[in-house]
């Protein structure tokens, strides 16, 4: 087995909580959207899976892990006016703008990181500009060799363009990197790519959904230096 020696990871639901970013942020858009009028914004999120009166995403929810495009798509038979250019910027505008809950204190684990020599990267399905602005706000963007959008010209997840972008970018085959994420869209694509797949929970997903397509599943990001130096160990 090959020792990893990169970590890639899904942004929101592993870099940072789900609930806790997304459902402000579900709130406001909607809201803007629909000019304050809650009764469309309950229409309109129920469109994408968001129950605006319980604050919480349905698991099948498009937002979980689909493209600002993809929840645009769900949304237009909602405003037949607006067209969907407005849509998607106000989607994003929402999004640079949502709270940041990291999952775990995340400076202090990318450093660790590092410092163990990984290369280390973010693949995220929502667009690169809030991406960044999460990142920074966080103050960790610096620490990532690598941020890709669904709009960074790599395609989105599960397909496996932003994978292997990364893996080019720093060198590496496949096989020595791990993906980390919350989704199925995450491992799907990390197996898809020949990378190592890593579910974390800090997502809506559940374990028993996750397992059958992961390499291991941790509570969190935090768990992960543990992990790797088990896989340190056995590939050596």
């Amino acid at each position: 087995m090959s020792a990893i020696k990169a970590v890639l990871f899904d942004k929101d639901g592993t870099l940072f909580d789900f609930a806790a970013t997304w459902v402000p942020w579900a709130e406001a858009f909607l809201l803007r959207a629909c000019a304050g009028d809650r009764e469309q914004a309950t229409a309109a999120g129920a469109a994408i899976g968001f129950d605006f009166a319980a604050r919480h995403f349905t698991r099948d929810s498009i937002a979980i892990a689909g493209t600002p495009e993809q929840i645009v798509a769900a949304l237009t038979p909602h405003f037949p006016a607006q067209p969907r250019a407005a849509l998607l910027a106000t989607i994003n505008a929402e999004a640079a703008a949502a709270p940041q809950a990291e999952a775990v204190p995340l400076m202090p684990l990318l450093q660790q990181l590092r410092d163990r020599g990984l290369r280390l990267g973010v693949a995220t399905n929502d667009a690169e500009h809030p991406a960044r602005a999460h990142l920074t706000s966080a103050g960790v963007a610096h620490m990532f060799d690598f941020i890709a959008g669904f709009d960074s010209g790599h395609g989105g997840k599960p397909e496996v363009g932003q994978l292997l972008a990364f893996a080019a970018h720093v060198g590496l085959p496949p096989a020595q990197i791990a993906m980390v994420g919350d989704s199925l869209h995450d491992l799907k694509a990390a197996r898809q790519a020949g990378m190592r797949p890593v579910a974390v929970l800090t997502g809506p997903a559940r374990a028993d959904v996750l397992t059958p397509f992961a390499d291991v599943v941790l509570p969190d990001i935090g768990h992960l230096p543990a992990w790797l130096g088990l896989q340190g160990a056995q590939a050596g």
